[in-house]
């Protein structure tokens, strides 16, 4: 697989301001879920700490697990402020090989992440880093974020044009498929049980989020160093429709889908 640590190099402070903080609702369901209110978490591709900052005030202690030392800089960075900044520690790692003791987490988190994961090794990990009756959580948004329809139709566009860019110049990583977690973690035998949910969160931005949170995407990243055109991938359509449709911030609809495993 190509290496996602090259993949996600050089922008970690445009993604770490433009991409959303998962909703605040997936901290209730999976304590809810492991059945403690105060559980222990490891956040596997931990990447700049936007997932992991999502338990603070509501966790015992946190495990920040990422390969990028840019990332991880960023991520500790941001965990330091917060309150209970004591209960975060940021570790290189990967999903793979994570270096932490067994049964030492009641919850188990991949945001954005789990497709850049060798699924037959990362979810034997899992089940060694849950306790018995543990949860791991592998959530994903959708792209683009609800706004508006002539925005949706011109990301949809330059999502299609970006990845044909990206196969047609054998940029395109053998991802993990997304579609395929929930199957990987039933066939995986660590979870008694796995199911599938979507939780939402609200935000708001303007033109210059959105082209951005577009540029924050490692397959952009990827073209564009390869010498793509933006007229050729459709993010100057893109900027275009935004600056029309999107001149001042406006409300934001992200839909997260959460695959659930029980251990």
């Amino acid at each position: 697989m190509v290496d996602a640590i090259s993949r996600y190099s050089g922008f970690s402070e445009l993604y770490d301001r433009s991409r959303p903080s998962p909703p605040p609702a997936l901290v209730d369901v999976l304590r809810q879920w492991a059945r403690n209110d105060a559980p222990s978490v490891v956040d596997l591709g931990a990447g700049t700490g936007l997932s992991t900052s999502l338990w603070a005030g509501a966790a015992a202690r946190v495990i920040a697990v990422e390969p990028s030392a840019e990332m991880r800089a960023r991520a500790a960075s941001k965990l330091a402020g917060l309150p209970d900044a004591w209960a975060f520690t940021v570790v290189e790692g990967t999903a793979e090989d994570t270096g932490q003791p067994d049964e030492c987490a009641d919850v188990v988190t991949a945001s954005q992440s789990m497709h850049w994961f060798d699924p037959a090794l990362a979810l034997p990990e899992v089940g060694r880093l849950l306790r018995e009756g543990g949860v791991f959580a592998a959530y994903d948004c959708d792209w683009p974020p609800t706004v508006d329809w002539q925005l949706d139709a011109a990301y949809q566009e330059f999502l299609t044009r970006c990845g044909d860019y990206e196969v047609s110049g054998g940029l395109r990583p053998a991802f993990a498929e997304k579609q395929q977690h929930l199957d990987r973690m039933r066939a995986s035998g660590v979870f008694r049980h796995v199911t599938e949910l979507c939780v939402h969160s609200r935000e708001r931005g303007d033109a210059a989020r959105l082209v951005d949170v577009a540029l924050s995407h490692s397959g952009t990243v990827a073209v564009l160093n390869a010498g793509a055109g933006e007229d050729e991938i459709g993010l100057t359509r893109l900027r275009e429709v935004a600056a029309e449709r999107l001149p001042i911030p406006k409300s934001w609809w992200w839909t997260y889908r959460v695959r659930l495993g029980v251990k």
